[in-house]
């Protein structure tokens, strides 16, 4: 139960915190924007299967964007949630597959950090409880070419998926 309890805390409680924490300061805000990575709600049974601990913390963000999004709509504080397409070169990704298989299969941290940007930086109306994707939200800004996003610019063809996209993979995730 304590890794259960540290993921909910972590992920649900604390999204939930921080933003009702926040919501005085972004009331006053001309430009309020809440953005989660947090994953669009998708009811396969598959995403539970093997993880049902993780999904349900993930998706306790997600519903949290639903409900905020209507709640704070009239404080004119856009919330929203961003997820990637393929997975993220981060730490944990390395922690779990190594440097080198990491770099195989995924993309720089940087495209999250452009989608981000673009978001935030939008008027509080043009997002408002929407689960964006990462590449989707750059190719509306007109970024056709992902390849500047490529940890490992030979393996364009070997992009994983990233959780809660396409079907299950079981390559660097192992429950414990």
């Amino acid at each position: 139960m304590k890794r259960y309890d540290l993921m909910h805390n972590i992920n649900t409680r604390g999204t939930f915190l921080v933003s009702k924490i926040c919501l005085p300061y972004l009331k006053k805000s001309k430009h309020a924007h809440i953005l989660n990575i947090s994953p669009p709600l998708n009811m396969n049974p598959n995403w539970f299967k093997d993880h049902v601990a993780y999904t349900m913390a993930k998706y306790g963000m997600s519903m949290c964007i639903l409900g905020m999004a209507e709640e704070f709509k009239k404080d004119n504080i856009a919330v929203n949630a961003l997820w990637p397409r393929t997975v993220i070169h981060t730490a944990a990704v390395e922690m779990l597959s190594g440097i080198n298989e990491a770099k195989s299969y995924s993309r720089k941290p940087e495209i999250m950090a452009d989608a981000a940007y673009s978001i935030i930086t939008k008027p509080y109306d043009h997002y408002n409880g929407q689960f964006l994707i990462d590449d989707e939200v750059l190719k509306q800004e007109g970024i056709i070419d992902f390849d500047q996003y490529l940890s490992d610019p030979a393996n364009n063809g070997n992009l994983m998926m990233d959780f809660f996209f396409g079907r299950i993979s079981t390559r660097w995730f192992q429950p414990r």
